[in-house]
């Protein structure tokens, strides 16, 4: 199946780098943010936010992660198999703005999920949505508040986002799939 670099290295950076000074200036400023990455590659983006906070505002921002596999409306379709990883909140998140962090936004139903287990740690004040690639074809009302690039693709094709912490390489990919 072919696949195409959509975003390269360079192009992953510099759209982390414009999404939290975006963040920074919503909330006007960093008091009372958290930033919650969902698992997987939203925990290696999160942390990246983060960290271009700190560099241009020399503030740090607390960092979670959060496991969706218990909340997800497939688990009955996909088994027991679900594989959870360990949710770490590392500050109580009532009255907080929380940026909740993904690599992809698609149908929303992650999102979705992930907002049910959020709920359970407390309720923020406000919970954003920040993704690296929104893909579109919605099937619920969710939308991204901060977006680092839309890339319009078919339901057939796939959105890969690699980051070098988890697959050795640093890039957004789009494979097409062929119809079958």
């Amino acid at each position: 199946m072919p696949e195409s670099v959509i975003l390269t290295q360079e192009d992953v950076r510099r759209a982390i780098v414009r999404i939290a000074h975006e963040v920074v200036e919503n909330n006007r400023g960093c008091r009372d943010l958290v930033f919650v990455g969902m698992q997987t590659r939203g925990v290696p983006l999160a942390r990246r936010l983060a960290a271009a906070v700190a560099d241009f505002e020399h503030e740090e921002v607390p960092v979670g992660t959060l496991d969706i596999g218990l909340y997800r409306d497939d688990v009955p379709a996909r088994g027991v198999t679900v594989e959870i990883k360990p949710s770490e909140i590392p500050t109580n998140i009532a009255d907080k703005r929380v940026v909740l962090v993904d690599d992809v936004l698609y149908t929303g139903r992650s999102i979705r999920a992930a907002l049910d287990a959020l709920i359970d740690y407390g309720r923020p004040e406000r919970i954003q949505l920040a993704v690296l690639v929104d893909r579109g074809h919605r099937e619920l009302p969710i939308r991204a508040d901060y977006v680092g690039k839309n890339i319009p693709t078919s339901p057939r094709d796939e959105v890969e986002v690699r980051f070098q912490e988890i697959d050795g390489s640093e890039e957004v990919v789009l494979i097409s799939r062929e119809e079958e």
